[in-house]
């Protein structure tokens, strides 16, 4: 079963050369992946195994009409950091290279990394709701939630945490929450 390591959500058009130098660029194979989650939107990918023998998948898909996914799988053990940052910086530096708008990458490892919801004018309303139900009054507790690992970087934290703070929800959580989130934010 293959499992993401590593996701890069970008925006923009390729060109059908383009597209082929990306492949090239990334030694993908011309033919969708077969399987792990996503498989139908595949369009490209390479299977290697990493110095630990751990079977890798680098893959491309399309996410809308300009949308591109670049993603790592592996299957068993996952990799280790410095392969998941070896290939942030490959793909990043594609994403950069063919002219594509940067989204997201999961996880985050800066604040860029992290997509914010634009709010149009005059909208304060988002999909988190207006009552707090979540059993959460640690912040600890509240980093799963938000799609983030206890050991995600500080200013990653802090653009998710920010993008909470200011949905109407907020003012119900629990005070003691909203307090560290305050310390947190002003980094106590």
């Amino acid at each position: 079963m293959l499992w993401p390591a590593l996701r890069v959500l970008s925006q923009g058009e390729l060109s059908p050369d383009q597209l082929r130098q990306l492949l090239g660029t990334l030694r993908l194979k011309a033919s969708p992946r077969a399987e792990g989650p996503g498989a139908a939107k595949s369009i490209a990918h390479r299977t290697f195994t990493d110095s630990t023998g751990t079977r890798l998948v680098l893959d491309l898909a399309r996410a809308g009409e300009s949308g591109w996914v670049l993603a790592l799988f592996f299957d068993g053990e996952p990799p280790s950091a410095d392969t998941i940052e070896g290939h942030r910086v490959l793909l990043r530096d594609a994403v950069d290279r063919f002219g594509l708008t940067l989204i997201e990458i999961t996880p985050a490892a800066t604040a860029e990394e992290v997509y914010v919801s634009p709010q149009p004018p005059g909208v304060s309303e988002s999909g988190i709701g207006v009552s707090w139900n979540l059993p959460y009054d640690d912040l600890d507790q509240l980093w799963p939630h938000l799609g983030l690992r206890k050991d995600a970087p500080r200013e990653v934290k802090m653009v998710k945490l920010r993008e909470v703070t200011r949905t109407p929800v907020w003012s119900t959580a629990p005070l003691s929450l909203r307090r560290q989130a305050e310390a947190f934010l002003r980094g106590i």
